[in-house]
């Protein structure tokens, strides 16, 4: 018996958490397996949480565990069949998606040394595609 009962043991590093399966035996002679998840808490401890569950429940854990995943793949297949269908309910009432060719284009004039205005007008094309019209007439500083 390996430190503090331990028999078997495996890791599971993910992005901001791991988790360890440790299989152990208690003093008695009882086998387990200890769910322990650890993440980085404020500062530099880590938050612990584990699970333990004994050998003769593994079964019936077992199968919740199983009945729990048949569960969230099967909503997240009505989920996705949901989502398909609204989305091709909305191109239907909607037209087809539009496409990066089919958007709407703002074309500015060439501007000419000779005309002020002209540049000015043009300067001010928003994205939106709205127009500030600018007064043409030249304002004298005399």
């Amino acid at each position: 018996m390996a430190i503090r009962g331990e028999l078997y043991t495996t890791q599971i590093v993910l992005d901001n958490r791991s988790y360890f399966f440790n299989v152990k035996e208690n003093r008695t002679g009882d086998v387990f397996l200890q769910i322990v998840e650890s993440k980085k808490g404020e500062g530099v401890d880590f938050d612990r949480h584990q699970v333990a569950i004994f050998a003769e429940d593994m079964q019936k854990f077992l199968k919740g565990l199983e009945s729990s995943l048949s569960f969230i793949d099967k909503e997240k297949k009505e989920r996705a069949k949901k989502a398909a269908e609204k989305k091709a309910a909305k191109e239907a009432k909607y037209g087809r998606k539009s496409t990066s060719s089919d958007t709407k284009k703002v074309y500015k004039r060439k501007s000419t040394k000779d005309s002020e205005t002209e540049r000015v007008f043009t300067s001010q094309v928003k994205k939106t595609g709205r127009v500030h019209v600018v007064s043409k007439r030249k304002t004298d500083d005399k």
